[in-house]
């Protein structure tokens, strides 16, 4: 079973955490973790693009001269995709880009990337973090005395208003609940700082 080390908000090691080998420490399924980000990222497209095409486009009825005789191309339409003013070829409608993922495939990959984590060593679990009020500053020290990365992911158990807060304003780092997380923000951000109830969370819900 893989072991971390759990530190406070000054860096220090305070104790020596066992994760779940079947969460923490199962081989990286990358089939999984793809299937899942392109179904994450299709379900993001809202699909509301349009364009008209000869038959939509206003006016046009009228045939702009007649079939033979005059030595210009032939013309049905004023509206032709050729002409200036014409409808679209092949337009863009409306359409659903949603692509499912059963919930045992989003499992594997979420525990795949995870693994990822603690093998390439971008996990760093917190005993806790508590903060009065919204500090960006106190926050901003708090990253800097872990040494968490530019681009980092602040995993809580619950959600937490003024840890919220103090972390929007930080380029590169956004919070999530263990609710919330997903595979797409683990890949995206090289960091996972985890409270220990949040990872404890985890392996209750990934069990």
């Amino acid at each position: 079973m893989p072991k971390i080390d759990v530190i406070n908000i000054k860096g220090e090691k305070i104790e020596e955490l066992t994760l779940s080998d079947a969460i923490f420490g199962i081989e990286p399924n990358e089939a999984a973790v793809h299937q899942v980000v392109v179904a994450q990222l299709a379900n993001k497209r809202q699909g509301t693009q349009s364009a008209k095409t000869r038959s939509e486009v206003r006016g046009g009825g009228r045939k702009p001269w007649r079939q033979k005789g005059t030595g210009r191309a032939r013309a049905g339409t004023i509206r032709s995709p050729l002409w200036k003013g014409g409808g679209v070829i092949f337009a863009p409608k409306p359409r659903d880009y949603t692509k499912k993922v059963n919930k045992k495939m989003n499992r594997l990959a979420m525990k795949s990337v995870l693994s990822a984590k603690v093998a390439e060593n971008e996990l760093l679990v917190l005993d806790s973090i508590v903060m009065d009020a919204p500090k960006t500053k106190e926050m901003t020290a708090i990253l800097s005395a872990i040494k968490a990365g530019k681009k980092t992911i602040i995993v809580l158990d619950s959600v937490n208003e003024n840890i919220y807060k103090s972390a929007r304003n930080i380029e590169g780092v956004i919070t999530a609940t263990v609710d919330t997380l997903n595979v797409y923000d683990l890949l995206n951000y090289d960091c996972l700082v985890a409270t220990k109830g949040s990872v404890e969370k985890i392996e209750e819900v990934y069990a």
